[in-house]
């Protein structure tokens, strides 16, 4: 229990002085700049077709079930 500890608490020394905080950036969008893409536009036609696909895939495998009984 010990050693397991205390390689725990070396490697968590370890990372904390690997560590470091973020460095000053931009500051954001420049005023007469490029403008940012719309935070609002989220593109979900990938995830939703696959959603899509598999529901349909499930669906008639269990039709396919159900005319078999």
């Amino acid at each position: 229990m010990k050693f397991s500890l205390f390689s725990l608490t070396f490697l968590l020394v370890l990372a904390a002085g690997t560590a470091r905080a973020q460095g000053p950036g931009s500051g954001g969008p420049v005023p007469g700049g490029p403008t940012p893409p719309d935070p609002t536009a989220v593109p979900i036609d990938g995830g939703a077709s696959l959603l899509a696909a598999g529901a349909v895939a499930y669906g008639l495998k269990h039709l396919r079930q159900r005319r078999r009984r």
